[in-house]
Parts: structure tokens; C-alpha cells; sequence
């Protein structure tokens, strides 16, 4: 008990770190997520976000608005509630193989308190009928983005967070939850989850307050660490039996009526 504890101890005199930062994940992920952290990644993509945002991404949905300003890329799914057509989608242009880290700040910009955010990590189109590989191939069939046109038709990984459901939340609750889609078992979203199931009540995303959020992709794992102001927040996501996801695009999605600023986005490889 007495080398448990003075090794919780050390870790809480490290550089940067306190013992009010273990939200989320255990203290053994949020090792490892520090030490993963470190590797020797090789940035690939960068987008400051306040430059023309068609240079690096390409947009699903027609009822979408995205602009840039000195701020960042500001980025508004369409206004009807429950409307496919006012899904919508930010992809880029630059696909990416293997493991990733990718970074960015996320403002909300919306006061909703209805329906979810997603990042979706490396996606490709099931090679089945229009669905080529290449998802840039039948943009055409996104134009109006409904949800299952992509849980159907591709390979991701996908992470809601900032999500609500799909009723008015009046208390607390919020979650964060991944995804693997499995277009070949023709079962929509089921048996697509990761472990654990989800973190709930995070206190994470209030209207405003910019996070800096890092993803790492470390062949079946996944870690995303989110941090404002005040709290440091991990979670750890494992795909246990689903085939891995290993090259794709990746991409932005807001739900109907849905709204935020994206800044500094970088995405990086293992070299």
C-alpha cells in the first residue's frame, strides 16, 4: 500500500500535474496517454484556421456555414432540429495512414442543449456499390448528411463529445463516446461501440471557454485528452474485437443547429 501511494505521490510532483487532474480515465491511462504523448511524432497537417478554410477541408451539407476570421474557422451546421439536411461535415483533404496524434482547439459557439458533436478518425467508404474507398468519391450522396449514410457506408472511428441527447438536457449531463462503424454487419450503429461505453457529466464544453483537445490513435487504442482553464479531462477508449482502422480522412461533424471555432489544428504520424 505504502509503494501505491508514493507513487501516486511522485506522479502529483511531476512537472504540470496535480492530483485535481485525474478526471475521467484511471491514473494508468493517464500515464501511458503522457507517455504516448512523447513519441517521436512527425506534424503533417497544419491549419491555423484562420485562412481560407476550402484549402484544407471540404464541406457536407448544404444548410452549412463555415468562415474564417482571426479567431479561427468558425464552422455552423444548418438550424432546423432533427433535419438531415441541416447536418453537416467538414473533411479533409489530406488522408492519413497508421497512428495519429491529432490537436486543435474547440470553442462552443452554440448555447444548445440538444444533440452531439463528432471528430471522426480516419474514415473510408465501404468499397461496396457508390461507396468507393476514396469518400470524396460520393460527396454527392452527402449532401444532405444524414447520420446514416456514414454509419452504413464507411470505415471510422467516430467520438461524440460535447454531446447531449436528443431531447432538451435540463441538468448536468453531457457525454463523450467512441465508435467503430462496421458498414458490413448491415446493423446501423449496434455492436459499434467501444470500451467503456461512454463518460458521462464531464463538465466539459461550456459556451465560450476554448479546449484544447489531443487525440491519439495507437493502432486499437484511443485517448482524448481535453483541457480548459480549470480541468484536465482523459478518456480512454479500446476497440477489443472490431477489425482497426488504419488510414482515412478525417472529420467534423455537427449535428442540426450545432456551432463552433476550431484553431490550431494540427494532425501528426510516427515517423
Amino acid at each position: 500500500m505504502r509503494l501505491i501511494l508514493c507513487f501516486a505521490c511522485l506522479l502529483a510532483s511531476a512537472p504540470g500535474f496535480s492530483a485535481k487532474e485525474f478526471h475521467g480515465a484511471d491514473q494508468e491511462h493517464h500515464t501511458r496517454f503522457w507517455e504516448l504523448s512523447d513519441l517521436n511524432w512527425h506534424e503533417v497537417f497544419v491549419d491555423p484556421g484562420t485562412n481560407d478554410w476550402k484549402s484544407n477541408w471540404t464541406l457536407d451539407g448544404l444548410k452549412a456555414t463555415v468562415t474564417n476570421n482571426s479567431k479561427g474557422m468558425n464552422f455552423m451546421a444548418g438550424p432546423i432540429p432533427k433535419e438531415n439536411a441541416s447536418h453537416a461535415v467538414l473533411w479533409t483533404t489530406k488522408s492519413f495512414e497508421g497512428d495519429l496524434k491529432i490537436e486543435y482547439e474547440y470553442t462552443r459557439t452554440d448555447n444548445a442543449n440538444q444533440f452531439v458533436t463528432i471528430l471522426y478518425i480516419q474514415a473510408t467508404g465501404s468499397d461496396e456499390g457508390h461507396f468507393t474507398k476514396d469518400i470524396l468519391e460520393w460527396a454527392d450522396k452527402r449532401t444532405v448528411p444524414a447520420m446514416n449514410t456514414y454509419f452504413n457506408n464507411m470505415n471510422t472511428y467516430h467520438i461524440s463529445y460535447a454531446a447531449y441527447g436528443g431531447d432538451p438536457i435540463a441538468d448536468d449531463y453531457d457525454y463523450i463516446r467512441a465508435r467503430r462503424y462496421m458498414p458490413t454487419l448491415k446493423k446501423g450503429l449496434n455492436g459499434t461501440a467501444l470500451t467503456p461505453d461512454s463518460y458521462e457529466r464531464t463538465g466539459l464544453f461550456k459556451p465560450g471557454v476554448p479546449h484544447h483537445i489531443t487525440v491519439v490513435k495507437i493502432k486499437n487504442e484511443i485517448f482524448m485528452q481535453i483541457r480548459n482553464p480549470e480541468k484536465e479531462y482523459l478518456c480512454y477508449f479500446e476497440n477489443k474485437d472490431l477489425p482497426e482502422i488504419t488510414e482515412g480522412r478525417i472529420g467534423l461533424r455537427h449535428m442540426f443547429t450545432r456551432s463552433a471555432r476550431y484553431r490550431d489544428i494540427r494532425v501528426s504520424i510516427l515517423k
